[in-house]
């Protein structure tokens, strides 16, 4: 639904930035073993998420997390061994997030080489991070940790992962793993949708971050448009804000239990599931055209690309029964009445239509082309430049459209484009579009 925190209140977050991200060679241990008989984890070193979030231009930073497929108990030494490979040193986490419970945050562990023993108060999964491009690690983990149960998608198989269930009854914490996904969810949570086809369910995870990917431009094309580094994390959390069915931080997606139908099971990710694509939107939105009025509708740009990937229709398409209108349609009706205002006018998905429209005038790119030229550019700007960034929407529009929209942006859906921003839209020097974008629909 939101974020849950402007940066001053997520000073509870704030250590992340120091740690850095971590791929795994070898999988997660599957079923039981021993204490002492835990897994090496091998590591490969990425940027932080903190430098991804730079590189990418966007707002919040994602997950730096590897997994291990362990958990550790509260109150118990937890040994391992730090073999730094290329002189680099990991990085241990311990714990889940959940923004509004007591335990809000993982618990981070600098190591150093050779013998490290932790013991941690409160008990979590384990996790490493590791900080660089390309340097090697590994962590053999003695006793102290347990293996959680986890599904890996191509490396478990169902009949596998019903048996940790079944077996790892005491580990209060289940994992699904994909290639770019993290979900953690409450054993209880788990057991809630467990007949579902694991498999399926995180291939069409994966479909729905590859979609987003994809209008954020994200191709690979250059180093400065690949995908971020690591995986998304959606997390099962234990309690909500009235009002809020989900949200989004630094690091991770939080669901409270109520949402999981949708999240957890493949029907409901896949035609119930634009909670999901929003909070995932917004670990993709750029923070340069994003003023704090337009953070719950540019986020949707993904949502709706979303919903295009996975055959659905449109939001923007509902009709509404008392009136019989869509989105489109009610949003035009307002076209040119007194007292105008696009951030006061329009309904939260009526604001969205005009992000559609462009998309619909000048190309299924015009998004992706957007986000590279920022990326590329890179302007600066913090949350209090509102007006800053609203300006920056229409002219990054208007670069990448080759097309003068002062009339789109100011006449017609009347944004709050200041005189400085009038000035930069003039100073461009562009046509008028051949057809008006305020006019279509899908």
């Amino acid at each position: 639904m939101r974020t849950p925190a402007s940066p001053s209140r997520r000073t509870v977050l704030a250590s992340v930035a120091a740690g850095g991200a971590a791929l795994a060679v070898g999988g997660p241990a599957a079923g039981l073993a021993r204490a002492a008989d835990g897994p090496t984890v091998e590591l490969v070193a990425r940027p932080s998420a903190e430098a991804e979030r730079l590189r990418l231009a966007q707002a919040l930073r994602g997950s730096e997390f590897q997994t291990t497929g362990r958990y550790l108990p509260a109150a118990t030494a937890l040994r391992l061994d730090v073999l730094p490979y290329d002189e680099v040193v990991p990085t241990l986490w311990v714990g889940q997030w959940d923004y509004y419970g007591t335990v809000t945050e993982p618990r981070r562990y600098p190591l150093k080489p050779g013998s490290n023993t932790v013991t941690d108060p409160h008990g979590g999964p384990v996790y490493f991070t590791l900080e660089g491009r390309g340097e090697r690690a590994a962590v053999k983990l003695k006793d102290g940790s347990v293996p959680m149960p986890v599904f890996t998608l191509g490396g478990t198989e169902e009949a596998d992962y019903q048996r940790q269930l079944d077996t790892c009854t005491d580990v209060p914490v289940v994992e699904l793993h994909g290639p770019r996904s993290i979900v953690t969810l409450t054993r209880d949570g788990a057991l809630l949708y467990r007949g579902e086809d694991h498999a399926a369910l995180l291939r069409l995870l994966e479909q729905i971050i590859d979609a987003e990917a994809a209008v954020s431009g994200l191709d690979s094309s250059r180093p400065v448009h690949r995908p971020k580094a690591g995986a998304y994390h959606f997390t099962e959390v234990s309690k909500v804000p009235s009002g809020v069915g989900a949200y989004a931080t630094h690091g991770y997606n939080g669901f409270p239990r109520v949402y999981l139908d949708r999240a957890t099971t493949v029907q409901g990710l896949l035609t119930r599931g634009w909670g999901l694509y929003h909070e995932l939107g917004h670990l993709h939105q750029q923070m340069a055209y994003k003023p704090t009025g337009l953070t719950e509708v540019t986020v949707n740009i993904y949502s709706l690309a979303v919903q295009r990937a996975l055959g659905q229709r449109s939001n923007l398409l509902t009709v509404d029964p008392k009136t019989g209108l869509t989105y489109f349609q009610s949003a035009q009706a307002k076209f040119g009445t007194d007292g105008l205002t696009y951030e006061k006018s329009f309904t939260s998905y009526e604001k969205l239509v005009p992000l559609r429209q462009l998309e619909l005038a000048f190309g299924d790119d015009f998004w992706p082309r957007l986000h590279k030229l920022v990326r590329e550019e890179n302007p600066q700007s913090d949350y209090t430049e509102t007006a800053k960034r609203y300006r920056a929407l229409a002219t990054y529009a208007s670069r990448v459209a080759e097309r003068d929209l002062t009339d789109f942006f100011l006449t017609t859906w009347a944004f709050p484009i200041d005189a400085q921003g009038r000035a930069e839209l003039a100073a461009l020097n562009l046509p008028k579009p051949s057809v008006d974008p305020a006019t279509l629909t899908d």
